[in-house]
């Protein structure tokens, strides 16, 4: 399968969004924060990307305002895109009723494992990233967890559904029959020899201890959240889901479902469809 037709921006030919001709209002542009990357792409009502994805990748260290900060940044990177009509925005930390509470991420000097910048972590407490993105963009913007938001995308709204994302760490949600549960940050969690979920199952570890054994201990991380919570499907998704396969879950494989990545965007429009979304 072709990739996702991108503009790479910052890193070679930069070229116009190709536009659908008939999309459907209202549009969302819909905006995936990540730690290795930034992407958005604008969605028309029925869900469909009405124009090619931008992408660059996440820059540090990252402060939530000033010139190379992340609001400037994302008024830059969605520069190329049709105007959209509002704005949904996954971010990769805990977000309540549009402030940021942690940023894990983007409190370090150079991403994840680096050292923690004492004054990005004043910076990014308790910053209203929805109302500075809102008064940057012009439209009105909803801001949850990424995790949360990809889950939207998803879910089957039956039962206890567990969103799992793996990327730069270990993303979580939780729908109850469709409904979005309060968010937990399960990354930061203990989870084996003495360290979180997200030190053990995140990409450094990936790339420390190599594919075989990092797809074990993400079988063995979902086996512990399986007796924690008893749910009943789990989704995969997140930049690092390409190198797992329903084969490496073992029993859990049939309660198992690898998403495509692109559902971190997709779900954009589903912070806009109903309260039952909107924490």
């Amino acid at each position: 399968m072709a990739p996702d037709p991108e503009i790479l921006v910052g890193s070679g030919e930069r070229r116009s969004p190709t536009l659908t001709e008939t999309p459907r209002r209202p549009l969302t542009l819909s905006i995936d924060i990540g730690g290795t990357g930034l992407k958005a792409s604008v969605l028309d009502a029925t869900g469909a990307m009405v124009a090619d994805r931008v992408r660059m990748p996440t820059p540090y260290p990252l402060p939530p305002t000033g010139d190379r900060g992340l609001v400037s940044i994302l008024v830059n990177l969605v520069a190329p895109l049709p105007e959209a009509d509002r704005v949904s925005v996954g971010f990769p930390g805990m977000v309540r009723k549009g402030c940021v509470l942690s940023a894990p991420h983007f409190v370090t000097e150079s991403g994840a494992g680096s050292k923690v910048d004492e004054q990005l972590v004043k910076a990014w407490a308790n910053f209203d990233l929805a109302g500075a993105l809102s008064a940057a963009l012009g439209k009105p913007t909803k801001v949850a967890n990424d995790a949360d938001v990809q889950g939207a995308a998803v879910v089957a709204g039956k039962g206890l559904e567990l969103v799992v994302t793996l990327g730069t760490g270990f993303g979580t949600a939780l729908f109850l029959d469709g409904r979005l549960l309060p968010h937990l940050e399960i990354a930061h969690q203990p989870f084996r020899k003495g360290q979180t979920y997200n030190e053990q199952v995140g990409d450094r570890a990936r790339k420390a201890i190599g594919e075989e054994r990092w797809r074990k201990r993400v079988r063995r991380a979902l086996e512990t959240l399986d007796a924690m919570l008893f749910f009943d499907h789990v989704y995969i998704g997140g930049g690092n889901s390409r190198r797992i396969s329903l084969d490496d879950l073992g029993p859990l494989a049939s309660r198992a479902t690898i998403v495509e990545n692109t559902a971190g965007i997709l779900g954009g429009i589903k912070l806009w469809e109903g309260e039952h979304l909107a924490l």
